[in-house]
């Protein structure tokens, strides 16, 4: 059995979805723990207009957790200066002494895992677990031959129609975001009034 399974993102913020297609992936593959690495500064994020600070999304997901079986957090990314590269932190798990890095990864990141940074040395590092993900279709036909080769690595997890994108709307435009997140980070939400300059109309 594996032991544990990386589960890397912005988490912002962290979601119902995000926790439910988890446990459902690690039990798919028969992974104990899902380790969560709250990326710092999310590479593939151009502008950071709506990007709550790393410190704020890491609290977010200690509060998602606290209590429940199965579930880690690791800060080494929020830690980490400069651009997070799930490379470095592949690598560095290995110099911890991982025997096997097993990441989560869902369909619309997968998509542009071609051009990720170092992305062949990458997929030598990583054995890479794929969700699908509502609205987001495999463009295999598009993909280089090594990304095709992980069809088999995807895993049916349930279709929770869940974003940090919509959960961000509403809180920008006033509306309640109860049983979108788990409610200890519905609180930190408003106690902390992260999100309240978000348009309606960004995504």
């Amino acid at each position: 059995m594996r032991e544990k399974i990386c589960f890397g993102g912005t988490f912002n913020p962290i979601h119902q979805g995000h926790l439910i297609c988890a446990r459902v992936a690690a039990e798919a593959v028969g992974a104990k723990t899902v380790v969560i690495f709250p990326a710092g500064q999310p590479a593939h994020r151009a502008s950071p207009a709506d990007l709550a600070p790393a410190a704020d999304r890491l609290e977010m997901c200690r509060l998602a957790i606290a209590g429940i079986d199965g579930f880690e957090i690791d800060d080494r990314e929020c830690r980490r200066p400069g651009n997070t590269y799930t490379i470095d932190t592949a690598r560095e798990l290995k110099r911890d002494g991982w025997p096997e890095v097993a990441w989560l990864v869902g369909a619309d990141m997968f998509n542009t895992l071609h051009a990720w940074r170092e992305a062949d040395a990458l997929l030598r590092e990583v054995r890479f677990i794929i969700m699908a993900r509502p609205g987001t279709q495999f463009a295999w036909d598009k993909l280089p031959p090594a990304i095709r080769n992980l069809k088999p690595n995807v895993v049916d997890v349930p279709q929770i129609d869940i974003s940090a994108t919509e959960i961000r709307r509403r809180v920008g435009i006033g509306l309640p975001i109860d049983f979108f997140c788990p409610p200890a980070v519905c609180r930190y939400i408003t106690d902390h009034r992260l999100y309240r300059t978000q348009s309606p109309d960004t995504e």
